[in-house]
């Protein structure tokens, strides 16, 4: 059988950044526009005042410092509170193509790959921004890859998820490289105007290539196993897809239209769900987790992070053990795991082994047991 390799890595980040500062700026001035505006209710005690939010308590809750977005202008305007994308033409390249393209190319360049030397591209994010034709073909087409492209929804385990089916159809022979990329754009669909949550997500893309082990050009990483699971649950939902508001008040007002998720039931089932799946799928690979090298795992919230850490390797992980990059690029979604493993991989020595993991709405599970060579 062949032996499916992660040969490349590349990593888009957008050049504005949020500070939670800046974020609760706006946010408070925003609330003190919708007290205003709603005085006499509150008076009447019909509608609730919106409290303040403040960056202690954005740290507290989630251990994020900043965000990288593609537009700041209007999140920051306490009047509009969104990102503004320009709506492109159906002749121009697509913002997530965009994307996926310069990370692509990174991780071609990394692999000593040209694009047409690819076979598939998955498309693997949780908000596309269409519906079709797939964001992939799009990628594929402004590449110059060969073969095929198609998009792929897991929500926050969708990289892991692709690198399953790549990893999958290498194994196979029906193909012999893929790029699997995840173009991130959460700050359309996150409702910045919620204090619960209006610091959580951020903008980013990455991709990996994946090809035969014995044709990589360089340092890599086997592809020793994956595993993936998924249990239904509403508790963290997006009944809207990727949000394209170009306007000022030319948008349908619904909040359950946008980013929800019940924090106490996600943090109470999801990491008893996500421990049983690394441990069962380093017991179905041979694998003693305490013996694990690193954990790339999903960058959702740091707490959660360091439940999962300390139970996996039955010990407190020491920083390098457990790499974060929440505190720069907040909850990337897809893209979380794989920023962390592109940041945190190149000291790894050969035998070293690692596991990606990422975890989210579905609820979905994907690890992928890693080595270095």
């Amino acid at each position: 059988m062949i032996q499916p390799a992660i040969t490349g890595a590349g990593l888009f980040t957008p050049t504005q950044v949020i500070t939670n500062d800046e974020l609760v700026a706006a946010f408070n001035a925003y609330a003190d526009l919708w007290n205003a505006e709603h005085a006499d209710e509150i008076a009447a005690g019909t509608v609730e005042a919106k409290g303040h939010s403040s960056s202690e308590f954005i740290v507290q809750a989630s251990g994020i410092e900043q965000r990288y977005v593609l537009d700041k202008t209007g999140v920051l305007d306490p009047e509009v509170m969104h990102p503004w994308l320009r709506e492109r033409s159906d002749d121009e390249l697509g913002q997530m193509a965009e994307m996926a393209v310069t990370a692509c190319r990174m991780a071609l360049d990394q692999a000593g790959r040209q694009a047409s030397e690819v076979d598939a591209v998955i498309c693997a994010a949780s908000n596309h921004e269409r519906a079709y034709p797939a964001v992939a073909i799009e990628i594929q087409q402004a590449l110059g890859c060969g073969g095929f492209g198609f998009d792929m929804n897991v929500a926050c385990s969708s990289a892991t998820f692709g690198i399953q089916a790549a990893a999958d159809m290498i194994r196979s022979g029906s193909i012999r490289r893929a790029l699997v990329v995840n173009p991130e754009i959460c700050s359309a669909h996150l409702e910045w105007r919620d204090r619960d949550c209006h610091f959580i997500f951020g903008d980013v893309c990455t991709a990996v290539l994946l090809e035969p082990e014995e044709e990589a050009k360089g340092p890599h990483f086997r592809v020793l196993s994956t595993r993936c699971a998924t249990q239904f649950s509403n508790n963290i939902r997006n009944n809207n897809g990727f949000l394209r508001r170009t306007r000022k008040g030319h948008m349908e007002d619904r909040r359950d239209m946008q980013f929800m998720q019940n924090g106490r039931k996600v943090f109470k089932e999801v990491l008893p769900l996500v421990v049983s799946h690394i441990e069962g799928h380093m017991d179905e690979a041979g694998q003693d987790p305490t013996a694990l090298r690193r954990l790339w795992l999903h960058q959702a919230n740091k707490t959660m992070n360091d439940y999962i850490g300390r139970k996996v390797l039955g010990r407190v992980p020491d920083p390098e053990e457990q790499p974060n990059i929440l505190q720069d690029y907040a909850n990337t979604s897809s893209a979380g795991s794989i920023i962390a493993f592109a940041k945190h991989s190149d000291d790894l020595q050969p035998g070293d082994r690692g596991l990606i993991c990422s975890f989210g709405a579905g609820y979905s599970v994907g690890s992928v047991l890693v080595e270095r060579a």
